[in-house]
Parts: C-alpha cells; sequence; structure tokens
C-alpha cells in the first residue's frame, strides 16, 4: 500500500514526482534498499517562493524494507518513520514518526518559515492515515487481502548446525526442556486481540489501542508481572484523556496505595460489623437498564448520627472501599453475563425522608453524602 504511493499520488497534490536513484535487494531478497529523489510544490505564499528563488523543494528519501522482521525505515532530511508488527496483535502495524525543523537565518522571517513548514507538517500526518486506507482498500478491491510471511529460500539449517542444535539439547534433561517452556506464555496469553477487545473493554480506535498497550509495557517495566487488567489499565487512561505519562503516574500512585492500605484483601478479609447489618441502608441489587451493577443506597432512612458513635470513622471508610471493590467485582461478572463491557456500576440514592438531621458536620466529614 506504501509503495502504490509512487512515483505520484493524487491524494497528496504538493507531491509532483519522484526518481528512483538507487534500488538494491539482498542475495535472499530479506533487504531491499530503495532510494528516491522526491519533488513537492511547496504551498507557501508568494512572496516567499520569490524571496527563496525557487518554486519546487526536493529531497532524498530513503525506504528499506526488512521483510525477515516486518519492519519498513523511512529515513528523509530531517524525517524519520518506521514501521513493524504489532507486537501484540500481527494483524496490526505500529507506525512511529518523528521530525526536527531548524531554521537558522531566514531575511528575518525564521518564526513565520518555522510555523508555515510546521503547519504543512502536521496536515500532511493527518492525511498520512487516510492516504494509506485508501490504497489498502484499492488492494481489497483487487483481491489481495492477505500477503503472507516472507521466508528464507533456503529451508531448513546444514547437517553441521542440526548436529550442533543435537548435541546441544543432550546438555539439558527433558524435565529441564519441560520447565522452561512452561515459563514461556501462549500466544493467546500475549495477544491482545480485536475480539477480546471488542468483548471486554469496547470500541477503542488505534491510537486508544496502542496508548493502552504502551502503558501496559511501562507498568511491566516497573512491577515485573504484578501488573492490573485491561480494563482497570483503561480506566486510567479514560481518567487521564489518554495521557500515557499521567496514567501511569496515578496508576503507581494507586497501586502503592493499595499495598499500603492492603486493599487487595478486603474482600476476602473484611468482616462487616453486626451494626452495619442491622442498620445501615444500603444494598447492591440487580443492575440498571443498561447492565450496570446497581448499589441502593436509602440515605434518608440512614441514623448518620448513630453509626458514627456506634463503629467510628474508619469503620465507615473500610465500609465504603468494599463497597467500591464489591463494585469493581461484579463489573466483571456483569461483562461475562451480558457479552459486552461493562466498565461502571450504578449508585442510586434515595432521599426519601432526608432532612436537616441529616447535616451534621461530622457526618458530612466522613463523605456520607
Amino acid at each position: 500500500a506504501y509503495e502504490r504511493r509512487f512515483p505520484t499520488c493524487p491524494q497528496i497534490p504538493v507531491f509532483v514526482g519522484c526518481e528512483i536513484m538507487l534500488d538494491e535487494e539482498s542475495e535472499n531478497g530479506a533487504i531491499r534498499t530503495t532510494e528516491r529523489r522526491c519533488k513537492l510544490n511547496v504551498e507557501a505564499p508568494y512572496i516567499l517562493k520569490k524571496i527563496i528563488g525557487v518554486d519546487f523543494v526536493y529531497f532524498i528519501q530513503r525506504n528499506v524494507l526488512d521483510r525477515r522482521n516486518n519492519v519498513l525505515e523511512i529515513e528523509a532530511y530531517n524525517e524519520s518513520f518506521a514501521t513493524r508488527i504489532h507486537p501484540e496483535n500481527a494483524e496490526w502495524t505500529c507506525f512511529e514518526q518523528t521530525a526536527s525543523l531548524d531554521i537558522k537565518n531566514f531575511f528575518g522571517f525564521e518564526n513565520s518559515m518555522e510555523k508555515l513548514a510546521m503547519k504543512q507538517y502536521a496536515q500532511n500526518i493527518a492525511k498520512g492515515k487516510e492516504i494509506i486506507e485508501f490504497f489498502i482498500n484499492e488492494l481489497k478491491e483487487e483481491g489481495i487481502t492477505y500477503v503472507s510471511p516472507w521466508k528464507d529460500q533456503q529451508e531448513g539449517s546444514s547437517e553441521e548446525e542440526k548436529k550442533n542444535v543435537v548435541e546441544n539439547n543432550e546438555l539439558y534433561s527433558d524435565k529441564e526442556l519441560c520447565n522452561a517452556d512452561s515459563k514461556l506464555p501462549s500466544n493467546r496469553e500475549m495477544q491482545l486481540s480485536s475480539d477480546y477487545i471488542e468483548r471486554y473493554l469496547g470500541k477503542l480506535d488505534m491510537m486508544q489501542e496502542s496508548k493502552l498497550v504502551q502503558l501496559r509495557h511501562s507498568i511491566e517495566e516497573l512491577r515485573g508481572s504484578s501488573v492490573p487488567g485491561y480494563a482497570t489499565l483503561l480506566r486510567f487512561l479514560r481518567a487521564t484523556e489518554f495521557s500515557v505519562e499521567k496514567a501511569r503516574e496515578m496508576l503507581t500512585q494507586s497501586l502503592h496505595w493499595r499495598k499500603k492500605h492492603q486493599i487487595d484483601k478486603l474482600l476476602d478479609e473484611y468482616e462487616m460489623p453486626q451494626v452495619i447489618k442491622e442498620y445501615f441502608p444500603g444494598g447492591w441489587h440487580h443492575f440498571d437498564k443498561d447492565g450496570r451493577p446497581l448499589y441502593i443506597l436509602r440515605l434518608g432512612q440512614m441514623d448518620v448520627k448513630g453509626l458514627l458513635k456506634s463503629i467510628g470513622e474508619d469503620e465507615l471508610l473500610l465500609l465504603s472501599l468494599h463497597i467500591c471493590e464489591e463494585g469493581l467485582h461484579l463489573m466483571e461478572d456483569a461483562t461475562t453475563v451480558w457479552g459486552h463491557p461493562v466498565s461502571q456500576w450504578t449508585l442510586l440514592i434515595d432521599l426519601e425522608g432526608l432532612n436537616m438531621r441529616h447535616l451534621w458536620r461530622p457526618g458530612i466529614k466522613v463523605g456520607i453524602f
């Protein structure tokens, strides 16, 4: 799809044409290197073109296709690209792009030229995905929906290499080899498939999926194998408008707090006081119309002062945390029951009977409301 952009591309009017300067391929066909001299008709104010003294901009672009590792690297002056197979799903493609611009001297118009260049660059970035999708759809119309991975023509290894492999394997017992294999995660465990996302996380665009994987890898570097599930990671990303750095900082603080106060053990170890069982007017009651777990709190029937004097602020805080942990657990169950992602639970507050006695300052302080 990318190579179909050359030598000209109607979807990129500023790309006038290109000339192939170099096209080499390794003996086994694994590496292909292509250099092109590209010609651009830059959209710039007339006066700037006159000052520059040129109507077109030329640059050399070098592409290196590594079929063995499924990587395409694109380099141009002040600009670099890289695409590779997504580590979580072989049907996805990772795309990275960086650029730098530094105008040393332009008759006092340095800032104007930088702004103009960055504006053009941003527009090209926004259109890049659209153009690639156009050529992908064009390939589909031609019946090309799958390209098999590259394989080396020299199948198998030499007899000497095979002998070395056998001798090395004999150094290990069968038990040791089995133990080593058992430590490797399966493909199902490694992949974040599209079906899993739609079933358990909901619809995400490609950028959101990429941010989710980035956050998981970032947390893995800090905590090893002790990483929260994708649903938890997604909650923190949504809370920070999909900022990986902010989500990682917030999640790290949350995990530290949970460990310090042993929140993960709360569901198993918390014993509800008898006063709560008898006098706290709240509980879980099935689901709301969207399938979310429903907690009903009859606030107007609550004896705030009596509860605080009986069990204290700390016990009420533990009760609140226990309810929240139950909600997270019930959300997972609801996702399984309803067949679609449930990432929230509903709190319904019944205010019947609410009066001035509920506005007791200590009660408000502990967050009853």
